[in-house]
């Protein structure tokens, strides 16, 4: 059965924890509900980025909050018990990186934290611990508005892999 089926078909109950599984926005998940059913892999893919095109910068602050920080793999397992399985297959990127990678992505991580209010946010899906350590450091300079529709785009990008 493919994703968009299962969405479809659960009862209501499954049908949130399945989308909550894909985005932590409470918003976003009320509105996919109400769209339910979907019909198509093509129809639930276009409402998800139209529903999360319409939520506030306060909803993609929220969805935020339920993704691990990259390369913390203790939260994966901890914080994130719905998920961690999802986040440790986008973050394999991660997993054999030197623990010079592993610290300067931890210091990054604490200081994108501090200058946007939010963890980073990145598609870690085919990207290597390098890579995203690159992207990190390059977003830091970038404007607090600007750097939250980024961030939220990435996040699209993660909900859509999930749906699917």
């Amino acid at each position: 059965m493919d994703a968009w089926q299962g969405i479809d078909q659960a009862a209501p109950e499954e049908a949130r924890r399945l989308l909550a599984q894909a985005c932590g926005s409470s918003r976003w998940i009320d509105r996919m509900m109400a769209s339910r059913p979907f019909g198509s892999r093509d129809a639930l893919l276009a409402a998800a980025q139209e529903e999360w095109d319409r939520l506030t910068e306060n909803d993609w602050r929220e969805a935020f909050t339920h993704h691990p920080k990259i390369g913390d793999r203790s939260a994966l397992r901890e914080r994130f018990p719905a998920t961690h399985a999802l986040s440790a297959r986008e973050q394999v990127g991660v997993d054999g990186a030197s623990d010079a990678v592993l610290e300067a992505l931890a210091d990054g991580n604490r200081r994108y934290e501090e200058r946007f209010g939010y963890i980073f946010i990145v598609c870690a899906s085919g990207r290597t611990a390098a890579e995203m350590l690159a992207m990190l450091t390059a977003r830091l300079g970038n404007d607090p508005a600007r750097e939250i529709h980024i961030a939220a785009a990435e996040l699209a990008k993660i909900t859509a892999l999930r749906l699917v």
